[in-house]
Formats: structure tokens, C-alpha cells, sequence
């Protein structure tokens, strides 16, 4: 009986421990999210920045569909695997750059700026969004395709 007491009060000095720890997590929390602010304001230049880029974007600009891509556009572009490191090893296009979707504006120098850049994920949606970051950014040459990766294995005009 003496040890299951002993091992009762191990347990709450613990439980006591973790949720003193949580507490202190959870403050500091809170002091950042009061401090820092919530929403961005409409004259933040990089709000202005996205906002004229919107303003003057057709419906499907920056966008090409894996049945576009025959063999004349395969050759003439880059194309930039967006996705982790263990799917780019699993399979990607051929000859396809790695730059994960998060790292894009980090790794803005390895893009290249005077020729055609497709950049793709696994279905197009973590890729819109760096292709999304890079054209706010000045770069018009880069597109997303549309279906990603998955798409380009099912659909692609051309594949080598």
C-alpha cells in the first residue's frame, strides 16, 4: 500500500510539474498574441503590393494545365519542385529544380528570372502559393501547374 502512495505522489508531483510548464507556455503565448498584431493594414506595402498585383491579374494568369506542357514547352522551361525533400527524392519531373514552397522567397536568387519557370507540388495548392509570393515579388516568368505533380503523371502532353 506504502508503494502505490509513493507512486500516487511521484505522479502529482509530476502532474504538477507539467501543468505549471503548460501554465508558463500558454502565458507566453497569450503576451505575443497581445502584443503582436492581428491584421495586417491596408497601407502595409506589402499589402498595397498584393492588393495591385490582384487588381490587374486576368482569371488564369501564372497558371498552365499538365495537357499544355508538349515537348517544345518541357525543354524551354524550369521547372521547380516545390514539395519536401522525401517526395522530391520519391519522384519528381525530370530534370525538376528543389525548392520547398516555404524557402521560395529565401531561395530567390536560384530562380531564374529571363525564362519560363513552372512550379508544382503534389496537386498545385502549396505551389500557388510560392508562385503567388514570387510574382508579388517582381517575377512574372513563373507559373503554377495547375494539378501538380499528380496531375502531370496523369495528364502531361509530353513526358520524357
Amino acid at each position: 500500500m506504502m508503494t502505490c502512495f509513493v507512486t500516487h505522489s511521484v505522479f502529482h508531483q509530476h502532474l504538477r510539474r507539467l501543468t505549471l510548464a503548460g501554465f508558463a507556455v500558454i502565458m507566453a503565448a497569450m503576451s505575443v498574441a497581445l502584443t503582436s498584431p492581428t491584421v495586417a493594414n491596408a497601407s502595409d506595402p506589402a499589402v498595397e503590393a498584393m492588393g495591385e498585383y490582384l487588381m490587374f491579374q486576368d482569371y488564369l494568369s501564372g497558371v498552365i494545365r499538365p495537357e499544355q506542357i508538349d515537348q517544345s514547352i518541357f525543354e524551354a522551361v524550369v521547372f521547380i519542385d516545390t514539395r519536401t525533400s522525401d517526395q522530391f527524392e520519391a519522384g519528381s519531373i525530370p530534370g525538376a529544380l528543389h525548392i520547398e514552397w516555404r524557402e521560395v522567397i529565401e531561395r530567390i536568387d536560384e530562380i531564374p528570372q529571363d525564362q519560363k519557370t513552372i512550379l508544382f507540388c503534389n496537386t498545385g495548392v502549396l505551389s500557388a502559393q510560392a508562385v503567388f509570393a514570387l510574382r508579388v515579388a517582381g517575377f512574372e516568368n513563373v507559373l503554377v501547374l495547375q494539378g501538380g505533380y499528380q496531375g502531370w503523371q496523369e495528364n502531361a502532353a509530353y513526358k520524357p
